[in-house]
């Protein structure tokens, strides 16, 4: 019975040992065919890293052109150091173009639209005529350095000379649409490129609201760098109000103004011409007046000479009757 119990021992362990050896087996075999894969898979990389840096092209370039400078005998430190360096500064450099061009694509100007609205205690016409006396800005707009306009009546340009920040630029504007007292229209060409329009409303009889509405696009390095900061928002925004501390407190004559029609681009009617139609308008209007007066008057008398004669009709039937008696 011994001997018996003995050799099941032993068989039991002799069943258990090589259990476990197939076990470790199979893991071993297991973890070399993962070994073997990654050695394969890094070696298809490596490969194809050095085909990209022969051929110089396609996605991941810059790993290719470190690997290519190994391959080479470079050090892998400074080959991968210079690439590195290499990718930092085109990204910062694109940056600072994306920026200085306003944003998007390198090369592309980003507009900014500026809309400003403000109030000045005066009648629509004065400050309408205020406005188109612009050769008079410079003397109380920071913004403005120079503007004048064309000598001939049927030109419908202005040469102008405005500081944005610690540049100045000069261009000529062209107004498109001009009505007398309600809007006026115009555009500028050249590198730096403004569109706008400003519109004015009558509010209450000295009340006036006038609402200026430009697009602007920056042209040349210092006024992109500008753009970044709104310089030209806050610069419009800060003559608008010399405007209107201006035409409100600074100046008590009433501004002749420039009272001509402008439509597409031409001028309809002069300022001479418009004078001359305000001027019959008003003649109409007082000869109407006068001859309303007159046939009031009239019509006055009328009624007093009825009232006249027919008291001297009474008065003289009354004696015809104290005869009769």
């Amino acid at each position: 019975m011994p001997d018996t119990k003995s050799k099941a021992e032993s068989g039991s362990s002799t069943d258990g040992g090589s259990g476990l050896d197939r076990v470790r087996e199979e893991l071993t075999n297991y973890l070399m065919a993962k070994a073997g894969n990654l050695v394969t898979s890094a070696g298809k990389k490596t490969g194809e890293f050095a085909q990209k840096a022969v051929t110089g092209g396609g996605d991941g370039s810059g790993v290719a052109d470190s690997m290519g400078k190994v391959l080479k005998g470079e050090s892998p430190a400074k080959a991968i150091g210079g690439q590195m360096a290499k990718t930092v500064k085109d990204k910062t450099v694109g940056k600072v173009q994306e920026l200085f061009s306003g944003g998007g694509k390198a090369g592309e100007k980003k507009v900014t639209n500026i809309v400003e609205a403000f109030d000045v205690g005066l009648p629509l016409r004065r400050v309408y005529d205020h406005w188109t006396e612009f050769e008079e800005f410079s003397g109380f707009m920071k913004g403005v350095v120079e503007a004048s306009r064309s000598d001939e009546e049927e030109d419908v340009t202005s040469k102008w000379t405005v500081k944005v920040g610690p540049s100045k630029r000069s261009w000529e504007a062209t107004v498109l649409e001009q009505v007398p007292d309600k809007r006026i229209v115009w555009e500028t060409k050249g590198e730096t490129k403004t569109h706008g329009a400003v519109s004015f409303h009558e509010l209450a009889p000295s009340l006036t609201r006038v609402v200026v509405v430009v697009e602007y696009t920056p042209g040349g390095f210092l006024e992109k760098t500008g753009n970044l900061w709104r310089a030209q928002g806050r610069r419009l925004r800060l003559d608008l109000k010399h405007f209107q501390r201006y035409v409100t407190l600074g100046v008590q004559e009433v501004p002749e103004g420039w009272r001509g029609e402008i439509r597409e681009g031409e001028v309809v009617r002069t300022h001479e011409d418009a004078l001359a139609q305000e001027e019959e308008e008003e003649r109409e209007d007082e000869k109407g007046e006068f001859e309303d007066e007159e046939e009031d008057g009239n019509a006055d008398e009328g009624e007093g000479g009825d009232e006249y004669e027919g008291d001297e009709d009474g008065e003289y039937e009354e004696e015809e009757d104290e005869e009769t008696r």
